[in-house]
């Protein structure tokens, strides 16, 4: 049976979201048979070999933008302690900590919306 690429990646678990799966294949760092894929609507054979040459660096799609706004203004986060105000799933957070913020104080209006990663 044939299903679409970035459905796949979520039934098998490889990521967690079909948001994640488009940005990884549109990326480039999806291989289906050892040859890359670029189209996330793309029918699959479900028996097919995936492999991800990279995995998805944050939790939410907000990291992958703060990490470009850190790199474009060089700011460097190594020891500070940082606030994500607007948390939601936690992509700000996320990105933060891994770019070596000591501690990352998250607000939001919503509850339990945080990925459970980030949680203490």
């Amino acid at each position: 049976m044939r299903e679409r690429l970035d459905v796949i990646l979520v039934e098998r678990r490889l990521v967690e979201s079909r948001t994640k799966a488009q940005w990884l294949i549109k990326s480039g760092f999806v291989f289906v048979n050892d040859m890359k894929i670029l189209k996330s609507s793309k029918k699959v054979d479900n028996n097919s070999k995936i492999k991800l040459s990279r995995k998805y660096p944050y939790v939410g799609r907000g990291g992958l933008k703060l990490e470009a706004a850190l790199k474009s203004f060089s700011v460097d986060v190594k020891g500070k302690i940082c606030v994500d105000i607007g948390a939601s799933i936690g992509g700000f957070t996320d990105c933060l900590l891994q770019n070596g913020a000591l501690k990352v104080y998250t607000v939001d209006t919503a509850t339990n919306l945080l990925h459970p990663s980030l949680t203490c």
